[in-house]
């Protein structure tokens, strides 16, 4: 009877994981399950800056790929992925707060807040980092709203 147990269990987890983690390639901001245009989501924490990271150092989490600017980082996120992946699954914050919709950022325009991760389009004389920081709260919790609308 334990052998069973096991077997469904196992065999359930493999497919809620699994569907986790095609759920998350599907809804990421990725190039080539690539998170961050190669960037080292746990640079922006401890340098506090955006620093390119290597196809050297690498880690996956959930089915998304992240690249690190060093072992040390690419430890430091293996050990709490959650801590340093980018809200949002790294799409612009302020477009998910401000109309719901996966707009592309750039990896050098951020904000960490509350240990939080959050990238912004900058391009074309628009800074959303901007617009983000006039009405910060409540574009945060409509930007939480309309994730958990995508993502689940």
């Amino acid at each position: 009877m334990r052998k069973v147990f096991l077997v469904l269990f196992v065999s359930f987890t493999t497919i809620m994981v699994g569907q986790t983690a095609q759920k998350r390639i599907a809804e990421f901001n990725l190039d080539k399950k690539v998170a961050l245009q190669g960037y080292d989501p746990v640079a922006y924490f401890t340098q506090k800056k955006a620093v390119k990271g290597k196809s050297t150092f690498t880690a996956t989490n959930e089915g998304v790929i992240y690249n690190f600017s060093s072992q040390a980082n690419k430890e430091a996120f293996v050990k709490s992925p959650a801590s340093y992946e980018p809200q949002y699954g790294g799409w612009c914050a302020y477009a998910m707060g401000s109309t719901g919709e996966k707009v592309e950022v750039d990896p050098e325009t951020f904000k960490i807040t509350n240990g939080k991760l959050f990238l912004f389009y900058n391009a074309y004389f628009n800074n959303t980092l901007k617009s983000w920081n006039k009405d910060e709260s409540n574009l945060n919790k409509k930007a939480d709203a309309n994730w958990k609308k995508i993502i689940n």
